[in-house]
C-alpha cells in the first residue's frame, strides 16, 4: 500500500442494500469489514461515512418500497440506523474491531465549537487503533442527504473535518463513465468533466454522479485525493492503496 496515514470510505445505500432494498446485504457488509480490517492492520486510520439506515428500516416498519413522504423516510432511518450499526458492530467484531457511531449534520459542521467537538471525538477514537468510527447523517432531525446526495458531501465534509489523505467513495458504478460508457481512469480538472455527470441512479440510490463530483470537488480542493469505484467489486479499497487501476482517481492538482 502506498500508505496515506489516513482514509475516509463512503458507502452508498446502493451498496449495502439487499437485492429488495428492504434491508441489508449481509454479504456485503462481511466482505467489506473484512477489507477495512485488512487496512486497518496494515496501519492506516479508517473512519466510514455510511448510508443504509432507510434500507435496514423499510424491513423492520413491513415497506417494500422507499416511501415517498420525507417523515416516513426519517422514521424509516430512525429505526434503521441501530440495524444498521448492529451489522457493522457484528461484522467488525470477527476481526477484533470496534465501532463507533457519530450522527452527524451540515449544522454541526458549520458551528466552529461544535466542529472542534467533532474532530476531537475522531482523533481519541482513531487512537484507540481498535475502533472504526462510523458517520451518518442525523437523518431523524435533518434531511439534505435524504433528499439529495446519499451522504456524497457530508462525506467530502468528514474528510476535511478528519484531515484525511484520502476519500474514496464507493458506489454502485464503477467509477465516471465517459460517452461511451467507459471508466475514466484519471481526471485532473473536475471542471472538464462535469458534462459526463449523468441524472440516472442506482435503483436503491439517493445520490447520483452530480453530488459525487461535487464532494470530490470540495475534497480535492482541500488536498484530498479522492476516488468514485465500484462498491460491488471485491478488493477495490485495498487496489486504490496500492496505486492500482481501478474506479476513477482525481488527483489534487484538479485546483
Amino acid at each position: 500500500m502506498s500508505n496515506p496515514r489516513r482514509i475516509v470510505l463512503k458507502f452508498g445505500s446502493g451498496i449495502l442494500a439487499n437485492s429488495r432494498g428492504s434491508g441489508l446485504d449481509e454479504k456485503q457488509f462481511r466482505r467489506l469489514t473484512r477489507e477495512i480490517a485488512g487496512v486497518v492492520k496494515a496501519g492506516i486510520e479508517c473512519v466510514v461515512v455510511s448510508s443504509g439506515a432507510v434500507a435496514a428500516g423499510l424491513g423492520v416498519l413491513g415497506l417494500k418500497d422507499r416511501p415517498e413522504a420525507l417523515a416516513a423516510r426519517q422514521a424509516c432511518a430512525a429505526v434503521g440506523q441501530s440495524k444498521l450499526m448492529e451489522s457493522y458492530a457484528r461484522h467488525f467484531s470477527d476481526h477484533g474491531l470496534n465501532v463507533a457511531q457519530l450522527l452527524l449534520t451540515h449544522g454541526d459542521l458549520d458551528s466552529r465549537t461544535r466542529y472542534e467537538n467533532a474532530r476531537n471525538t475522531l482523533e481519541h477514537l482513531l487512537a484507540r487503533r481498535t475502533v472504526v468510527p462510523i458517520i451518518n447523517e442525523n437523518d431523524s432531525v435533518a434531511v439534505e442527504e435524504l433528499r439529495f446526495g446519499d451522504n456524497d458531501r457530508l462525506s467530502a465534509e468528514v474528510a476535511v473535518l478528519a484531515k484525511a489523505d484520502k476519500l474514496i467513495l464507493l458506489t454502485s458504478v464503477d467509477g465516471l463513465l465517459n460517452e461511451r460508457g467507459e471508466t475514466v481512469r484519471e481526471v485532473d480538472d473536475i471542471d472538464d468533466v462535469a458534462s459526463l455527470a449523468r441524472n440516472e441512479k442506482g435503483r436503491f440510490s439517493v445520490g447520483g454522479m452530480a453530488s459525487k463530483l461535487q464532494a470530490v470537488k470540495l475534497a480535492v480542493e482541500a488536498g484530498i485525493s479522492t476516488h468514485i469505484a465500484s462498491g460491488r467489486k471485491a478488493g477495490q479499497i485495498p487496489a486504490i492503496l496500492a496505486g492500482k487501476t481501478a474506479g476513477t482517481r482525481f488527483s489534487v492538482r484538479t485546483v
